[in-house]
């Protein structure tokens, strides 16, 4: 188990659609990863979540229980305080001591690395690949040589903000996200304006 190779996908998942996984899937196959790590924010220091942690983990762990080789680690949930992604990266480094990590996130994010916590320490932590859609301009940040690639999906023209905004108009989210987390989303209530 010394060689295992992890892709780690962090994010709010609000909710989680087939662009994550489809991206996840595309990075596992390109990088040879052993499984990928999907990673629900508990308290996100850049975004406000509409539905709660729990919610949002509940999600992911029925939309990755499709793909036999992802699993979702509660880490960033159970921690109090902001998610940054230098502590998530920590915190599996520890469980898993010598894999080789590799962070899975939108090139767009990853274009203000720098800004991240403790940014430095981050290139010791993992490789990281940004994921983009087709036509959108890859912008590579300012890095140490070899410590990040760039990945197009094209199934990431599917958004977390869309499928929300369908959600309030009524609209059909089929082909967007999979049966299982859609009825969840209607067993709850989630995105019509009255979520816990």
């Amino acid at each position: 188990m010394s060689n295992l190779r992890l892709g780690v996908m962090g994010g709010t998942f609000d909710p989680i659609h087939f662009g994550h996984l489809i991206a996840a899937e595309a990075v596992a196959k390109s990088y040879e990863l052993d499984s990928v790590i999907f990673v629900p924010t508990g308290n996100s220091w850049q975004k406000n979540s509409l539905a709660s942690a729990q919610h949002r983990l509940a999600m992911t762990q029925l939309a990755i229980s499709y793909f036999p080789d992802f699993q979702v680690s509660s880490v960033d949930v159970e921690r109090t305080g902001d998610t940054y992604t230098v502590d998530t990266l920590r915190d599996l480094k520890g469980q898993y001591p010598t894999a080789q990590f590799f962070f899975i996130t939108g090139a767009d994010s990853l274009a203000g690395i720098g800004t991240w916590k403790d940014s430095e320490e981050l290139w010791n932590l993992a490789h990281f690949v940004g994921v983009t859609r087709p036509g959108h301009k890859l912008e590579v940040p300012k890095s140490p040589a070899g410590a990040v690639t760039l990945l197009e999906i094209p199934a990431l023209a599917i958004s977390s903000s869309e499928i929300r905004a369908k959600v309030v108009s009524g609209e059909s989210l089929e082909g967007l996200v999979p049966i299982k987390v859609l009825e969840y989303m209607d067993k709850h209530n989630l995105y019509r304006g009255n979520n816990d």
